[in-house]
């Protein structure tokens, strides 16, 4: 009986170890789905979209009223101060931010952590799941400029 309580205790340990390191290198991040997203736009919802895309996807396809920054995949000092230019627009209000990025992982993941670290409120820091190539409701994005 002791062996069992002995293992449960370690596993338990091991888990909310694993939990707390992960909470600190970063990986709890907040993602909103297509479909809540589309109704957000559909309904006029106030964000901030911060599209991070390389300037041909950009073109391609992004939502009316992003802000294009160009900085995919934000792991550059150049990348990052792609960002910086638009913190003023970001810290000046209090909206939700929805990154927007090619396929919603790791690029967005970078911008969510700098912007949190040059301290965005991680309440208002929101990843499009799925990115663009994720994105199913082609008729609510722009072509072009």
């Amino acid at each position: 009986m002791r062996r069992i309580v002995a293992l449960t205790l370690a596993v338990a340990i091991t888990l909310a170890a694993t939990a707390a390191f992960a909470g600190i290198l970063g990986g709890n991040y907040r993602y909103v789905a297509p479909a809540d997203f589309k109704k957000w736009l559909e309904t006029g919802k106030k964000v901030q979209i911060v599209d991070i895309q390389v300037p041909a996807e950009y073109q391609q396809h992004h939502f009316k009223g992003a802000v294009q920054t160009n900085a995919f995949p934000v792991k550059s000092p150049e990348d990052k101060q792609k960002l910086d230019r638009v913190l003023p627009q970001l810290t000046a209000s209090r909206e939700e931010i929805v990154i927007v990025c090619p396929r919603g992982g790791g690029g967005a993941k970078n911008t969510y952590d700098y912007l949190k670290g040059k301290g965005i409120a991680e309440a208002r820091l929101l990843i499009l799941e799925d990115g663009m190539q994720g994105w199913p409701y082609r008729e609510l994005v722009a072509q072009g400029k």
